[in-house]
């Protein structure tokens, strides 16, 4: 990649959208203003850095005149000097650069719909697939995001059998989605009175939020059913038929829904993941389409592969997709993931900043 041919055709692009957003007519085409506004903004940030850029190669070539015009001065010295930090900054400067080259995914300022479904391993799983959901939850609340519970199944001995939430904010989708697949985890249940380790799973799905804009559903193609909720007892048991459940008769999607006491509440939020699946499934058609062209072990989002170990007896959490191990589950489990999700993020740029450099 050769970065300041990459920086001169920004530079080049952002000076055409000067002219044109100071043209008065682009305010007659308010959605074009906005789009182009947007592109101008985020051209600024790598324009400042080519000007940079040039002004450190500027000083490096001054430096270098001076260097031969008296290689054995004082002068020529402290320019060799001096030359060693630019270089140095010039470098540190190109790998930023680098990162901010980078296409983003224009899903990743979305919000997530997560689904965290019990494995293998039966009551233990159940039991995991809770300790994942209080894990996010606790990440959600660092986060600063919105946490919705949009649907459970609740497991006889704890946990969950099958658990969905939506949350909300800023980047919520860029970083959950490394969160999906298969997640393992050893450790030696309560029941068990031989004090031996057992291995149990759970599943997490994360979908981007879509919009009714995003997913056009043909009301024709919907079974609507609404039935009578049902939980652990007491009061959180309706005596209504305010849960419901929506069949989309072309994918055979199902979703369901009986977190609130109102149907259309329900129906609102069983809508709102049904879109979300079918949005996902578009969106993996198109990424199994780019895969080949770059396969990424990061961002392929292969819900059958396992990615991540928790051993409890080791404390320890083992990241398989990029041999990432660090010894402090404990810190880990209540919603530290911080450091496992920056190095997932770290390793995925890099494949797409090597994709990018083939093109």
């Amino acid at each position: 990649m050769n970065i300041e041919d990459r920086l001169q055709r920004i530079d080049e692009r952002y000076r055409e959208l000067n002219n044109i957003l100071s043209d008065p007519d682009i305010y007659d085409n308010p959605s074009r203003y906005a789009e182009l506004s947007k592109e101008h903004s985020t051209l600024a940030v790598l324009v400042e850095d080519y000007g940079q850029w040039q002004k450190l190669k500027k000083n490096l070539g001054d430096n270098k005149e001076l260097i031969a015009l008296d290689p054995g001065s004082e002068l020529a010295e402290m320019a060799r000097e001096e030359n060693n930090e630019l270089k140095e900054r010039m470098e540190q400067l190109q790998e930023e650069i680098k990162i901010k080259l980078v296409p983003k995914d224009p899903e990743d300022s979305r919000n997530a719909i997560v689904e965290i479904r019990a494995g293998t391993g039966g009551d233990e799983a159940a039991i995991f697939a809770g300790d994942l959901f209080e894990m996010y939850r606790r990440y959600a609340d660092e986060q600063g995001w919105k946490l919705e519970l949009l649907s459970l199944s609740e497991a006889p001995k704890g946990g969950f059998k099958e658990i969905v939430f939506q949350l909300s904010g800023n980047e919520v989708f860029g970083k959950m989605k490394f969160e999906r697949g298969v997640h393992r985890v050893q450790r030696v249940p309560e029941t068990e009175s031989q004090g031996r380790i057992h291995t149990s799973a759970a599943t997490v799905a994360v979908l981007p939020e879509a919009e009714e804009v995003d997913i056009q559903i043909n009301p024709a193609d919907l079974e609507f059913e609404a039935y009578r909720s049902t939980g652990a007892g007491g009061q959180h048991v309706n005596t209504t038929d305010s849960a419901v459940r929506i069949r989309h008769i072309p994918s055979g999607v199902v979703v369901t829904c009986q977190e609130e006491r109102s149907q259309h509440k329900n129906r609102d939020k069983a809508m709102k993941m049904l879109r979300s699946r079918l949005y996902e499934a578009e969106l993996q058609e198109k990424e199994s389409k780019r895969a080949a062209e770059r396969k990424s072990q990061v961002s392929s989002g292969d819900r059958s592969a396992k990615i991540r170990t928790y051993n409890f007896p080791q404390g320890r959490l083992t990241d398989h997709r990029i041999g990432l191990t660090l010894y402090n589950l404990d810190e880990i489990m209540k919603g530290h993931i911080e450091e496992v999700i920056n190095a997932l993020r770290v390793q995925d740029n890099l494949e797409k900043l090597n994709a990018t450099a083939q093109e």
